[in-house]
């Protein structure tokens, strides 16, 4: 909670951007002010009377993930809570396969008007734009932000049959057999598939990615033995870990994780510096009336509020964010597009 506190003072309150490369603490975002990618003030007479009515009828919710995944997990938990305090039904509709791609260029074509917004993540709204040639959106022109939600680690796995026990012997691994080492991710773009690039750009090391559908396939693919390792979710694998059927090795936080105390943190393994925390929260489409983009806002804001919900997501690894304005949000996804794409740039990571 004070990690995301201290994030977003400094995302409202400071300019300048981020240089690229790792930076230290747990989600070290600075800010730009972006008022603008809002539209706040912009709504006019009619905008108004078409936010008094809203919402008349259910709400879609994109999910660029498959089902099971982080995103679909929050997204779930926050659309229940949100359908309960508008009244109207939030329907989840899963839009995987190309890093999220899919589901965020639908969102921007959709008509502004409040029945479709999208859960939206580091990897749809920053790393896509430098994998991709033609992301086919805009993350800054053609999306509303809505609410940060909140973020997660990932953790580095291996299967339980792989000899590996730090992230030191996945090196000398990957040195031993350039190019053979496979690690597995729900698709390319995601943060499972940058933690991999990241990671052998630190490490000197070249490792074959192998993109699935969705996270939950790409695990399987690391339970399975036809991949060597992956980076995933704390949430989506910590009981895999739990019973034995997946070993992890590090996260990928610079503090521990109070869910896996007995994994050291990557830096702490011998990566110096290595750290990756994805976080994640909802948008709509640019033009959407500001009335409805602030209801919505502090709709989430509440649904986070309530010890119930707060409990259920902490349970599963998630680190929630305090009541946030769409304006930081904007300046988070600003200062991440600074520090991430000459990252990716550098390691010529490419999907078209």
């Amino acid at each position: 909670m004070k990690v995301f506190q201290e994030t977003l003072e400094r995302a409202t309150t400071r300019s300048g951007l981020l240089q690229a490369g790792p930076t230290r603490g747990a989600f070290p975002w600075v800010g730009v002010l972006l008022a603008a990618w809002v539209g706040i003030g912009a709504v006019a007479g009619s905008g108004n009377a078409h936010a008094q009515a809203w919402p008349a009828r259910p709400i879609k919710l994109l999910v660029p993930l498959a089902a099971g995944s982080t995103a679909d997990i929050v997204s779930r938990t926050v659309g229940n809570e949100l359908a309960k305090a508008l009244g109207q039904p939030v329907v989840v509709e899963n839009k995987p396969g190309a890093g999220g791609t899919i589901a965020m260029a639908e969102l921007a074509r959709a008509t502004p008007d409040g029945y479709t917004i999208s859960f939206a993540s580091q990897g749809t709204l920053v790393f896509n734009i430098a994998l991709y040639s033609k992301p086919g959106y805009d993350p800054v022109k053609d999306f509303a932000p809505i609410a940060l939600v909140g973020g997660v680690s990932n953790v580095m796995i291996v299967n339980p049959s792989n000899p590996a026990a730090t992230p030191m012997d996945v090196v000398a691994q990957a040195k031993a057999k350039p190019g053979q080492v496979t690690f597995s991710s729900g698709g390319s773009g995601t943060s499972h598939h940058l933690s991999g690039v990241l990671f052998g750009q630190m490490t000197g090391t070249e490792l074959l990615h192998v993109p699935y559908k969705g996270a939950p396939q790409g695990i399987l693919a690391v339970m399975s033995g036809e991949v060597q390792l992956g980076f995933f979710n704390t949430p989506t694998v910590i009981n895999q870990i739990k019973d034995g059927k997946l070993k992890g090795l590090a996260v990928t936080s610079l503090q521990r994780s109070p869910l896996l105390p007995g994994l050291p943190t990557m830096d702490a393994s011998g990566v110096k510096g290595y750290e990756v925390n994805t976080w994640f929260g909802f948008v709509a489409p640019a033009g959407t009336p500001a009335e409805i983009v602030r209801r919505l806002n502090a709709e989430i804001a509440k649904a986070l509020a309530e010890p119930a919900t707060r409990e259920k997501l902490a349970a599963q690894g998630f680190e929630l964010a305090p009541a946030g304005s769409p304006e930081a949000f904007a300046n988070l996804v600003r200062d991440d597009l600074a520090k991430w794409v000459p990252i990716v740039k550098a390691s010529g990571a490419k999907v078209d």
